[in-house]
């Protein structure tokens, strides 16, 4: 068990820095006003609707870095630093949970296949840990429930990877129409792309920790069946 201790503190503290980093550069950029004047609201639904998008709604919801793109009812959501602000960060922010939206409307395939996972990953998820603990603890008995418990935790992995393209495209999408659009000045650009690598950084460490930890306990698996 020392080793899965020894992951989750390595990508725990990875987690927290990355984290910590991403906070910072999106206080930094929250400073610098926007030479466009344009809020994130204003530029999420320029966005929207320069990419034909009409059925979806931006509303403002609370907390810090809470921002996000809900496909059920069709609403991008800004938080209240975001929302109103007209700085890099919101821009970029904004933007990018935009690009989510064009996703969807474009039925963008990684986007379609990591919803399509939901339903399972979240009855997963529910019984996942559980069943491990159980596998590791009857392991000299029987490999059946561990077994189960690998292949639960392997669909979890396979999530965070599939959301890594969602999240760079995503991004991708975002910084096209905000410099092709004038929102923002190179500078500011430069900026954006900042804020938003560090915001995807926080995904590819979450989904490098999961494919060490489901290596850990595969690992386990295939000494007891040597």
């Amino acid at each position: 068990m020392l080793g899965i201790y020894f992951i989750g503190i390595l990508f725990m503290g990875l987690s927290m820095w990355v984290s910590w980093r991403l906070k910072s550069k999106f206080k930094k950029y929250s400073e610098i006003p926007l030479q466009s004047g344009y809020t994130g609201r204003e530029i999420a639904e320029m966005m929207l609707a320069d990419n034909g998008i009409h059925d979806v709604k931006v509303i403002s919801v609370a907390g810090r870095l809470t921002d996000h793109y809900n496909p059920a009812d069709k609403t991008v959501n800004l938080s209240e630093y975001v929302y109103e602000a007209r700085s890099a960060a919101a821009a970029a922010v904004a933007a990018h949970e935009c690009g989510h939206a064009v996703q969807h409307a474009r039925a963008y395939s990684f986007l379609k296949f990591r919803s399509a996972m939901v339903p399972a990953l979240s009855i997963a998820s529910r019984y996942m840990q559980w069943i491990i603990l159980i596998g590791i603890l009857m392991l000299q008995t029987t490999p059946v429930p561990l077994t189960i418990g690998v292949a639960l935790f392997a669909l979890t992995t396979i999530f965070s990877f599939v959301t890594l393209p969602v999240e760079f495209d995503a991004s991708k999408r975002a910084l096209a129409w905000i410099s092709s659009n004038n929102i923002v000045t190179q500078q500011e650009l430069a900026m954006s792309k900042d804020a938003l690598k560090w915001a995807a950084m926080t995904y590819v460490v979450a989904a490098l920790g999961s494919l060490a930890t489901l290596l850990y306990y595969a690992s386990l698996l295939m000494g007891r069946r040597d």
